[in-house]
């Protein structure tokens, strides 16, 4: 099933990306097809009305309506939404916010990293590691930083495809390892 809404999502994604790539609006339409798929994401109230079989789609349809203007006030996302609402997809809404960002990633030359460290990061450590990331793979890299005690010093990065364990944890192991074999 998770395959199927992951092939779902990138159809729905890649039709409007086309889209938006021809108008020269991508970037935009990503950023507010990321808001609301950031609210769907955070609004247990806003899932449960608009997945909830009892409430009629002229209702449904209403309330997410009702809060689009706001958060995105392009058409295309507009009726993208209203599309995976009234097909009963609604749900795949983060999945193709996920996969459109892929699509823009790829068309800007832009990575994504997920950077663990042991103790929040300084600006300038960010930086450097930022750089080297860049330097790996080639590409501007947008990089989240997320703190992990566990790794008890160093970092792991998670960047396009690639998994860089520099932890203390992990040299432990390895050293742990080596000395037992």
């Amino acid at each position: 099933m998770a395959v199927l809404g992951g092939s779902i999502a990138r159809r729905y994604a890649k039709a409007i990306f086309a889209i938006a790539v021809e108008q020269g609006n991508f970037e935009l339409l990503g950023r507010q097809l990321g808001e609301l798929a950031a609210l769907w994401k955070d609004s247990l109230d806003l899932r449960q009305t608009l997945e909830n079989p009892v409430f009629k789609l002229s209702h449904k349809r209403a309330v997410l309506q009702g809060l689009m203007p706001r958060l995105a006030p392009a058409r295309q996302v507009q009726s993208l939404a209203l599309l995976l609402l009234e097909r009963g997809r609604i749900a795949a809404l983060p999945a193709v916010a996920r996969a459109y960002e892929e699509m823009c990633d790829a068309k800007l030359g832009r990575a994504r990293a997920l950077v663990k460290s042991a103790k929040p990061l300084d600006i300038a450590s960010e930086t450097e590691i930022r750089k080297a990331l860049e330097r790996r793979t080639g590409k501007k890299v947008i990089m989240t930083t997320v703190v992990e005690p566990g790794l008890i010093g160093g970092v792991v990065a998670h960047v396009a495809g690639m998994v860089l364990d520099g932890s203390l944890a992990s040299r432990l192991d390895a050293l742990r390892h080596k000395l037992l074999n």
